[in-house]
């Protein structure tokens, strides 16, 4: 590719956010993008941010950016009930997308669109960019290599968020209608890594549990009402026939960061982090055969080195958002699918989808009344559907 790829980004603070933290610097970076548009909620924030990372070109109105010639990528990182807009006006434009994950606050905003992805025919990249980690491919290289023999079984184990205080720029996620919570982020990071290396679920069950309801705002003190789930907890089985299982869970005090366990006929491998959100933290790996304890095991220099011009970035969010964005290029350059796509985006909310409705669903009922629970209930809810492996 010789023509660098123009860029406008929907969604950019010049304070904070997602956007400046992780987007920004990987694609000043990658010398075959070129960040020319932004946009965002106010006049005053657009011209902001544009004087801070050097964009002329912004907008507060999203359809004028998508529209721009010169833009060929349209990123988009606004908060998740907005996915569905932005990406269809993007699509619509005829642009490449990357949205960031989830792609929708449900099923139905996914379907809507990867099938108008597909209807367009335009490259589309999702922001599950755990599975562009070094290590992960170091994972898929030792199973190869047969380190651990046959897969027999696989465990998850992470924590989320911590206690039982978030930042007001997070208070919408404790809505779960808003669809950003533990389910769908951290155990949507965590499930597409393990489904990228191991395979997919063929058959699953799964409780989800929220043990406690009330959360204080860091910034004003106030105590609020959470809906979206705390405790996540999936089992089944793999296409393979390996057993797996995961548990995520958030606000409690503390606890395992992330662990993530491969235990196989003839050794074990670790895949270890400070929490559960592999597509930001720098993950470890450890293995053993036989009886012996795990110990580290470096990640070949190789796979680190894919991308070199990234180098500077290792171990920062942008890192592995880098490496999605580099993998991205190369695949509308060559006409290869290495970057996760709004398809593969799809298949991971199917899989949320049924472990949040699912007739073995444990749902704890609560009855909120003048601040305080008043009562608690376990029912079931929804039927099973055996889920359809995906070639």
């Amino acid at each position: 590719m010789t023509t660098a790829l123009g860029v406008g980004i929907i969604g950019v603070s010049p304070v904070r956010g997602w956007a400046a933290t992780a987007h920004i610097p990987a694609l000043g970076a990658l010398a075959n993008y070129e960040l020319r548009a932004l946009s965002a909620h106010s006049a005053e924030s657009a011209r902001a941010a544009g004087e801070v990372f050097g964009v002329s070109a912004v907008f507060t109105d999203h359809q004028q950016l998508v529209t721009q010639p010169d833009i060929d990528v349209v990123a988009v990182t606004v908060k998740v009930p907005h996915h569905r807009e932005l990406v269809t006006a993007a699509l619509t434009a005829g642009k490449a997308v990357y949205c960031e994950w989830p792609l929708g606050r449900d099923l139905d905003d996914a379907q809507a669109m990867a099938a108008l992805a597909a209807e367009q025919g335009v490259p589309t990249v999702v922001g599950l960019q755990a599975r562009q980690a070094p290590a992960i491919a170091f994972v898929q290289q030792l199973l190869r290599d047969g380190y651990v023999g046959e897969v027999l079984s696989t465990t998850m184990v992470g924590l989320s968020v911590p206690g039982d205080v978030v930042g007001q720029p997070n208070a919408y996620m404790l809505d779960k209608a808003n669809g950003a919570n533990v389910l769908t982020i951290a155990v949507g990071h965590s499930l597409d890594i393990l489904s990228q290396v191991l395979g997919e679920f063929a058959d699953l069950s799964a409780v989800s549990d929220l043990r406690r309801p009330f959360i204080t705002i860091e910034e004003t003190g106030e105590q609020i009402v959470k809906s979206a789930p705390d405790q996540i907890a999936v089992i089944g089985t793999l296409t393979s026939g390996a057993t797996a299982s995961i548990h995520v869970r958030e606000a409690v005090d503390g606890g395992t960061g992330f662990l993530w366990e491969i235990n196989g006929s003839d050794g074990t491998l670790q895949i270890t982090a400070a929490g559960a959100q592999p597509q930001i933290f720098p993950l470890t790996v450890a293995g053993a055969r036989g009886a012996r304890v795990p110990a580290e095991l470096a990640v070949p220099a190789a796979l680190i080195q894919k991308w070199p011009a990234l180098t500077g970035l290792e171990g920062a969010p942008a890192y592995n958002v880098g490496r999605a964005y580099a993998s991205f290029a190369a695949d509308m350059d060559k006409g290869t699918h290495t970057a996760p796509d709004f398809a593969d985006a799809l298949r991971r909310h199917e899989v949320i989808a049924a472990s949040s409705c699912m007739k073995f669903l444990l749902v704890r009922r609560m009855v909120i009344e003048d601040g305080r629970v008043q009562a608690v209930g376990l029912t079931g809810e929804c039927a099973p559907e055996r889920l359809t492996p995906h070639a």
